[in-house]
């Protein structure tokens, strides 16, 4: 075994699973990046065509003084190719980072090569698709409390956020269940909701706390060129630059959604480490797998 391992198949509390997501991200991030980047190529360029449309129907329509077709028509472009295009690297990114950790803990080291991990991908697309079918119903049934609670002051608020960090935690163990086990998505779901129940507050815990952090990293991340599309933007107004005839503007404001949009995409997947830990700890504490295996160990002197 790799001394740099970290074993990921141990029982933890809260602020433990806190630490190891950062030793683990520390650890993996190089590799795991290259890994995102690798399969996520081509849909960059897509996100990069779809920010187009929309940044050019955008301004098309905040300088037109009337209706504009054209304007509508990039934006409505747009709108689709980038939601086409979001549902498959959410279902992508979400299985590069359950897959990742999987093979992670099977090989014992860190993952360099990318093929290991699509392979393994490749074998559960089905089951993946399916996966994902139902989360979209989960979250437009989640959707829909989230309006009936908003109808509630300040407690229905605290509600929806509990619920949505448990749905999250319920979701993101389910789906590590589904790969790692190799089980169905209903056998999954039902698996990684006896998971996430038994520790209700420990899951709705790791994941607004982590994600309270992920979120303020990722806006460090963007702070840097936010700043500069703004002072960009307040130089082209203070000149009288009419926007939609600077091509330079254009550029600009294309790369600095693409990049947003990039990053969120990143942010989405990195997010599943947590519920990866978190997937781990439960089902080692559920189980002890791992402690059997020491204890089998330590049996046959090894």
């Amino acid at each position: 075994m790799n001394e740099n391992y970290i074993e990921l198949r141990q029982r933890r509390d809260l602020g433990d699973i806190i630490t190891v997501y950062f030793d683990f991200f520390k650890q993996n991030l190089k590799s795991f990046t290259n890994i995102f980047i690798s399969y996520n190529g081509i849909f960059i360029l897509l996100i990069l065509l779809s920010s187009y449309l929309l940044v050019t129907g955008f301004i098309g329509a905040f300088n037109s003084s009337g209706p504009d077709s054209d304007a509508n028509l990039y934006i409505g472009l747009g709108a689709i190719l980038f939601f086409l295009v979001f549902i498959v690297i959410a279902a992508l990114n979400y299985s590069l980072a359950s897959s990742y950790m999987i093979k992670y803990t099977e090989h014992q080291k860190v993952i360099t090569d990318r093929k290991i991990v699509w392979n393994f991908i490749k074998d559960n697309l089905g089951s993946i698709f399916l996966f994902i079918l139902l989360i979209v119903f989960i979250y437009f049934a989640f959707m829909i409390v989230s309006v009936i609670l908003a109808f509630i002051p300040l407690l229905g608020t605290l509600t929806q956020y509990v619920i949505q960090f448990w749905i999250t935690s319920w979701i993101g163990v389910s789906f590590m269940v589904m790969l790692n086990e190799n089980k169905g998505v209903t056998d999954s779901l039902g698996e990684g909701w006896d998971l996430v129940k038994s520790n209700f507050w420990k899951c709705v815990g790791v994941n607004f706390i982590l994600g309270l952090l992920i979120g303020i990293l990722l806006l460090l991340l963007l702070t840097i060129p936010g700043v500069l599309v703004g002072f960009y933007s307040f130089h082209i107004v203070e000149n009288g630059t009419v926007i939609a005839e600077s091509a330079v503007a254009k550029i600009i404001y294309t790369f600095s959604l693409c990049i947003f949009l990039v990053i969120l995409a990143y942010s989405q997947s990195i997010s599943q480490f947590v519920n990866g830990i978190l997937y781990f700890s439960l089902h080692e504490q559920k189980y002890n797998v791992k402690t059997r295996e020491r204890i089998d160990q330590i049996g046959t002197g090894e």
